[in-house]
């Protein structure tokens, strides 16, 4: 039984006539080009990975970058960046943490007095806490990548009604069951009136150290075909590589040489040339 409709669209994901854009302006000072959201409709597929390496490519096109850390009870961009907090704050505005190339993040583990204490909140504190990510940051960006937690729930809600997002990027994985999870990701974001730029593919072989052979350690690529059902463009088949893996865990993500989200820069790179 559908509910009688409140004209609160806060808490409803439906599009119906009485939704309007309720997007909130960031802080005053802030300068934010393009925002861009990164989403996986489940967990593990390396979401938080691809946000980061974004984020590191923009930098390297010349373009300021910052990550917005919204998965606020599994924060994990500081320890790719290998970045401490505390975040200052003036009691008008917090500034965000600056890594070793200048890409600017906020991430709840910044605020915290210990980074390995749980954030036992619920949704409406945790989608609060993004919406201050937002409007209580100064943030002075060309592209501000949003590192979504997995799922559709209140956070990425909050997000695509919040922020005047862009456009969204799709971290998948090549097992056949995430076709489906990735189109409840592509249905949530055309509900919301939210460009898709394209999927990216993580994990998607490893390479033999020996003969150089791709290997599909998680069986074959469904992703080609999971685009061609949606019309999105392919833009990154990312490999399991150990070298990736040893920079994430020593905070040293900038330092990885892998160009496999090259092609994913370049099409976000477009949208200040739309």
């Amino acid at each position: 039984m559908s509910e009688e409709c409140t004209h609160d669209c806060s808490t409803c994901s439906a599009n119906c006539d009485h939704r309007a854009p309720q997007h909130e302006p960031p802080h005053p000072k802030s300068r934010i080009r393009k925002v861009i959201g990164v989403v996986s409709g489940k967990g593990g597929v390396g979401k938080s990975m691809t946000s980061a390496m974004l984020a590191v490519a923009m930098r390297r096109l010349g373009y300021q970058a910052g990550v917005l850390d919204a998965d606020i009870t599994g924060p994990s961009i500081p320890k790719l960046f290998g970045v401490h907090g505390p975040a200052i704050g003036d009691g008008e505005s917090i500034r965000p943490i600056a890594s070793r190339t200048g890409v600017q993040i906020m991430s709840i583990n910044l605020l915290l007095d210990d980074p390995e204490a749980p954030v036992v909140w619920r949704g409406p504190v945790i989608a609060g806490a993004v919406k201050q990510f937002w409007q209580d940051v100064v943030w002075d960006v060309d592209f501000l990548f949003v590192d979504m937690p997995p799922g559709t729930g209140d956070v990425p809600l909050t997000v695509f009604q919040t922020l005047p997002v862009d456009g969204i990027l799709i971290v998948s994985s090549p097992q056949e069951l995430v076709g489906m999870i990735v189109g409840k990701a592509v249905q949530m974001a055309k509900m919301m009136n939210v460009p898709i730029l394209g999927l990216v593919e993580n994990m998607s072989y490893a390479v033999c150290p020996d003969c150089g052979k791709h290997i599909a350690v998680f069986g074959e690529s469904h992703v080609d075909e999971i685009a061609a059902k949606y019309t999105l463009p392919v833009l990154a088949k990312m490999p399991i590589d150990p070298e990736l893996s040893k920079e994430a865990d020593a905070g040293m993500i900038e330092m990885y040489a892998g160009d496999f989200l090259d092609d994913a820069a370049r099409a976000v790179a477009k949208l200040l040339k739309a």
